[in-house]
């Protein structure tokens, strides 16, 4: 097994100088533009300053577009609040009105009742009937 790897990395190796790539020829040129090597610079400067000015704007816009979000979540909250406080309000007042209802109807059934007894002159059923008893019965 040593000898096969062996046989295998020489193997390798004389491939790696077969493939190996030649030498690159290029004519010269001059690099960099026609600008001066001072003025690339300041241009750099430039950029480097406009760069932190940009990064500074977009986190501005960021921070602002955070806030607008949030201020529209807290006003959509604030309407479905205030729409289910306008619906609990109805929803009361019909109870409300329900009840002051009911208590008209009952009212005016009592009413009817009273004074058809009275018109009959029939005593009322839930009326105590001290009179009939006797003196011991009155607390006098």
């Amino acid at each position: 097994t040593f000898s096969v790897a062996k046989k295998e990395l020489d193997d390798l190796e004389r491939w790696r100088k077969e493939h190996r790539p030649g030498p690159i020829k290029l004519a010269p040129q001059r690099l960099g533009g026609k600008e001066s090597e001072a003025e690339a610079r300041r241009k750099q400067q430039m950029m480097l300053m406009q760069s932190k000015y940009q990064q500074k704007h977009k986190r501005e816009e960021y921070v602002k577009a955070k806030k607008a979000a949030e201020e529209a979540e807290i006003l959509k909250k604030k309407a479905i609040q205030r729409e289910k406080a306008e619906r609990l309000e109805v929803k009361k007042r019909q109870q409300e009105m329900q009840r002051s209802e009911m208590f008209l109807e009952d009212q005016y059934h009592k009413t009817n009742e009273l004074l058809n007894r009275l018109d009959l002159g029939l005593p009322r059923s839930d009326s105590c009937r001290t009179a009939s008893r006797g003196p011991e019965s009155t607390a006098w």
